[in-house]
């Protein structure tokens, strides 16, 4: 089977005054469709870097990454265009993801219509994928300013599954809700999981979450893989040192 996402020996460091930081050094995995791996560590650790140079928001130094077995090139028309037909995020602040002038409904047509659907059935859609999320279709006439969190988080949900991607990255995206709807979209990424095939990156420092969501899990520590594994045997017999001191500070 070919994975929807690969990267092999991904490096990535920044400039800081007058030293240098290196935020990934040398990480490989593969995510199959249908599997959603988890991806934990502090913050800082690289977590976030790694989703944007999955997404092409930036460029690492060294490695290659591929989607679904095609690489991706930096700078490539061809290979933006995979990443936005593949791959879709949805982040820990969702709000600063919106237009603020443009209604929910709109941006979730968007993705749709650059798809080549009419604005009719975009619009229908939109109100579909909308209700899967757990809101009304009346919400697609709000602007984010107008919904809580927790309502622009589905929101966001919507507007990326509405496209279909193979590849769902969630950077934090549970961990500014309360728990009742921390419930609902983590549901939510189950039932997509098993209707659609989608794969996920799950990014969390939430051990507990990604222990009941994730297939496997990955603990990144100083830019660097620690330890790979099923959650469950990770957290109960973990090899590394310092996943046991985050296994101990999260369970």
């Amino acid at each position: 089977m070919i994975p929807v996402l690969e990267l092999k020996n991904i490096h990535k460091s920044y400039r800081r005054k007058n030293s240098t930081v290196q935020a990934v050094k040398g990480v490989e995995f593969k995510i199959f469709p249908g599997e959603c791996l988890g991806l934990v560590g502090e913050s800082g650790c690289g977590k976030s870097t790694l989703a944007k140079l999955i997404t092409a928001s930036e460029s690492a130094d060294r490695g290659e990454i591929y989607i679904k077995g095609n690489k991706i090139l930096e700078g490539g028309k061809n290979s933006h265009k995979m990443i936005c037909e593949t791959v879709q995020m949805v982040f820990q602040v969702p709000v600063t993801s919106f237009n603020p002038r443009q209604r929910l409904g709109n941006s979730i047509m968007e993705g749709m219509i650059n798809r080549g659907i009419g604005k009719k059935e975009a619009r229908d859609r939109a109100g579909e994928y909308l209700e899967i999320c757990g809101l009304a279709k009346e919400y697609a006439e709000r602007y984010p300013h107008q919904v809580s969190g927790g309502e622009c988080q589905r929101a966001s949900f919507a507007r990326a599954i509405a496209v279909n991607p193979s590849l769902l990255i969630c950077d934090e995206a549970t961990s500014a809700l309360d728990v009742t709807i921390q419930a609902q979209i983590i549901k939510l990424i189950g039932k997509l999981k098993k209707e659609n095939n989608t794969a996920y990156l799950f990014i969390s420092h939430d051990i507990a979450v990604v222990q009941e969501i994730c297939d496997r899990m990955i603990i990144m520590h100083q830019g660097q893989i620690v330890e790979e594994g099923r959650p469950d045997e990770i957290i109960s017999n973990p090899k590394n040192e310092y996943t046991k001191i985050l296994i101990d500070s999260c369970l």
